[in-house]
């Protein structure tokens, strides 16, 4: 039997009972009246469901992920990237749970590809992660509300992240096509998902040649707290770099798949530094690296470099970002399809 809630017509009442019961992520919310559910599903059918998801194993109904969408405060237009982006956390090589559930501060990175993202306003320029664009801060809060109230992941309850992350609240970004100088990761109106710490920024200002910003980059994504490398068979790294680093990348001649080699060649640490701490001693390294005995080794962060991920984002400025993801988790694409 659905519980039906009667609240006084008033935003602090609203918020007030949606805190008090647990359902929302601390911001106001917008009430998810059954008019505005059934505007947000519009023809889907509201008790299919994507699946179980995890920790509590609760059924992704479309309803369900209707309702957080309206609290999130999303537009109806963009409930089928929540839904594509849904889909993709379930695949099993998402791995979810372990996203859910670690007491690293992972959250799921959605990237929006294709047309869609334009025609959504989902900023890919200045300020991409930041605040002050309703589609992206909507599309990625209403991520974090389903994966908190279908999924049951709260902080300290199920989501056993240390300190958690920004990321948390939302993390929601386009590519920057226009300024790629190796076009989209994807053309098609699609969705990567990709669970991630929130953005390490990259500042070189000085280089003006593609190995100096890319060696810049490339120590940027190592270090001995980072997760990535010590489960080898799943790290990656999403390498979002701003426009002017892509340019000048590209006019030393380097394609995206030159990046990716680049990155992967270059952003390692010596067995001697590994050694002093971090992750080291894991019993998830894999054995050809706990069998390498010589000091200067330099060890490889991700297995290949088609593990690490290029796009371009941002806006002017000399800044990129290293996004390193929790090592056991492997980024999913999906195209976008009206919901069924």
């Amino acid at each position: 039997m659905e519980e039906t809630i009667e609240i006084d017509d008033d935003p602090e009442a609203v918020l007030a009972a949606f805190c008090e019961r647990g359902w929302c992520d601390g911001l106001p919310i917008i009430p998810p009246t059954e008019d505005r559910v059934a505007a947000m599903l519009r023809s889907a059918a509201p008790d299919r469901s994507l699946g179980a998801m995890p920790p509590l194993w609760r059924q992704a109904t479309l309803e369900k992920l209707a309702v957080n969408a309206v609290m999130a405060g999303c537009e109806p237009a963009a409930f089928p990237v929540i839904v594509a982006a849904v889909q993709a956390m379930l695949e099993p090589a998402f791995n979810l749970y372990g996203v859910q559930a670690t007491t690293h501060p992972v959250a799921p990175l959605l990237i929006v590809h294709g047309p869609i993202a334009a025609a959504l306003g989902i900023h890919a320029g200045s300020g991409c992660f930041g605040p002050g664009f309703r589609a992206n801060a909507t599309i990625g809060r209403a991520i974090r509300l389903i994966l908190m109230n279908v999924g049951g992941a709260w902080p300290g309850r199920h989501d056993m992240a240390t300190q958690g992350s920004p990321a948390k609240f939302s993390y929601c970004i386009a590519e920057r096509v226009d300024a790629s100088p190796w076009g989209a990761l994807r053309e098609d109106d699609a969705v990567t998902i990709f669970g991630g710490e929130a953005p390490h920024n990259v500042n070189d200002h000085v280089s003006t040649t593609a190995a100096g910003i890319l060696a810049t980059l490339a120590d940027t994504a190592v270090s001995l707290g980072s997760n990535v490398g010590w489960f080898l068979a799943q790290s990656q790294l999403l390498i979002v770099l701003g426009p002017e680093h892509a340019a000048t990348i590209a006019g030393d001649g380097f394609t995206r798949a030159d990046v990716q080699r680049f990155v992967f060649e270059h952003a390692r640490l010596p067995l001697r530094t590994l050694k002093l701490g971090g992750m080291w001693g894991m019993q998830d390294w894999p054995a050809w690296m706990n069998a390498v005995k010589d000091d200067e080794a330099l060890l490889p962060q991700v297995p290949s470099p088609d593990d690490v991920l290029v796009i371009v984002a941002g806006g002017p400025g000399k800044h990129s970002a290293v996004v390193p993801n929790c090592t056991f988790s492997r980024a999913v694409s999906l195209p976008i399809a009206p919901p069924g």
